[in-house]
C-alpha cells in the first residue's frame, strides 16, 4: 500500500472550463438542461451572472461564452435570446452557437444572420472586442478576401490588444490550410513578438504556429514527415520553447482564462522537441487539467496525456531524461 497517496483533483481529466470553477458550475446546471431540451430562468440567470461576471476581462469572457456554447448546444441559446432579445450576453452565445454548428457539414447556418446578431451586440457594448472576434471567424469561416478581415481586425486591436481568441483566429485563416501561407504567418508573428507582453493572453500563438507546422510536416509524408523534427531545432522554435519553459510553468505568471490550454501546448511541444525534463515540469503545472489539442493530434487527448504524465511528471528520475526526439 503506498505510504502517499495521489489527490483526485490531480488525476488527468479533462474539463472544458480549465480552472474556472464557478464557469463549470454553470457548464454542468447548462448541460442538464440540454439533455431535458429546456431553459429554466433560473439558469438563463446563472449563465448572465457568470459572463457579467468576467467584467471588462474580455479573453476570459469569451473563454465563458466559448464553454457556454459548446454545452448548451443548437437550441438553448435561441431560446435565452427569445427571451432576452436585449441583453448582449444572449446574442454573443447565440452567435458563437452559430458558428460552432457552422463548422458542422450540412448545418444550414446563415452566417449573414450571425454577423447582424455580432452588429447588435456591439452597438450594445461599444467597447467589448468580442462580437467583433466573431464577425472575424465568421469570415475566416467563409474563406473571405483578407481586406475584408483587416478592418475588423483593426475593431479588435483597438478593444483588446492581446486577446487569445481573436489572435488564434487570425492565425488560422493565415495559415496554408486555409487562406495564407507560411509567409504570411510568419508575418503575424513578427509583428507580434515586438510588442506583446511576455504574460499576455496570446502568449501562446507562436507555439501554436509551431505545433501546427509540426503536424503538416508529419502529415504531408515521406521526406517531409522524416524531417518534421527539425522544426524544433530552428532558432526561432528553441527561443521560443526556452523562454515559455523558463516562465510560464511559475506560479502566477500566467493568469489568463486560458492559460492551463498554454501549458498543455508548451507540454505538447517540449515533448516532441524531446525535452522531457521540462516536460515534467509543465505537465505538473498543468494540475492534470487536459484540453483536447493538441494531444488529439496523436490520438485520444486524455490517454495521450496520461501516458506522458505517468512518464515525466511522476518524480521517478529516469522519467526526467532528455531522450530521443519524437
Amino acid at each position: 500500500m503506498p505510504v502517499f497517496r495521489r489527490r483526485k483533483g490531480s488525476l488527468p481529466r479533462l474539463v472544458p472550463e480549465l480552472d474556472d470553477r464557478t464557469l463549470g458550475q454553470v457548464r454542468r446546471r447548462v448541460e442538464t438542461c440540454w439533455s431535458r431540451g429546456s431553459l429554466d430562468t433560473a439558469v438563463m440567470a446563472s449563465m448572465a451572472d457568470v459572463i457579467n461576471e468576467a467584467g471588462q476581462d474580455w479573453d476570459r469572457k469569451a473563454h465563458r461564452l466559448a464553454v457556454l456554447a459548446r454545452a448548451a448546444g443548437r437550441s438553448l441559446p435561441g431560446i435565452w435570446r427569445q427571451h432576452n432579445p436585449q441583453d448582449q450576453n444572449a446574442l454573443l452565445l447565440h452567435a458563437w452557437s452559430d458558428l460552432m454548428q457552422a463548422r458542422q457539414e450540412g448545418s444550414g447556418v446563415d452566417l449573414y444572420e450571425t454577423r447582424e446578431t455580432c452588429r447588435l451586440a456591439a452597438d450594445m457594448l461599444p467597447a467589448d472586442p468580442t462580437p467583433w472576434i466573431l464577425h472575424l471567424a465568421t469570415l475566416r469561416l467563409e474563406q473571405r478576401p483578407s481586406t475584408e478581415l483587416s478592418a475588423i481586425w483593426r475593431e479588435i486591436k483597438a478593444r483588446d490588444p492581446w486577446n487569445r481568441e481573436a489572435h488564434l483566429q487570425a492565425l488560422g485563416y493565415l495559415s496554408p490550410d486555409e487562406c495564407g501561407s507560411s509567409a504570411l504567418v510568419l508575418d503575424l508573428l513578427d509583428g507580434v513578438r515586438a510588442a506583446m507582453p511576455p504574460d499576455a493572453p496570446a502568449a501562446g500563438l507562436e507555439l501554436t504556429a509551431l505545433i501546427s507546422s509540426h503536424q503538416r510536416a508529419v502529415l504531408g509524408g515521406g521526406l517531409m514527415a522524416l524531417g518534421a523534427g527539425e522544426i524544433w531545432r530552428r532558432p526561432d522554435a528553441a527561443k521560443a520553447l526556452d523562454h515559455a519553459a523558463h516562465y510560464w510553468p511559475g506560479p502566477g505568471f500566467l493568469t489568463h482564462a486560458a492559460a492551463l490550454a498554454d501549458l498543455n501546448l508548451l507540454a505538447y511541444a517540449l515533448i516532441k522537441a524531446g525535452r522531457t525534463t521540462e516536460a515534467g515540469t509543465v505537465l505538473r503545472a498543468t494540475g492534470g487539467v487536459v484540453t483536447p489539442w493538441p494531444w488529439s493530434l496523436d490520438g485520444d487527448a486524455l490517454e495521450r496525456f496520461s501516458h506522458y504524465h505517468g512518464r515525466y511528471a511522476t518524480g521517478d528520475p529516469d522519467s526526467g531524461s532528455t531522450g530521443r526526439r519524437r
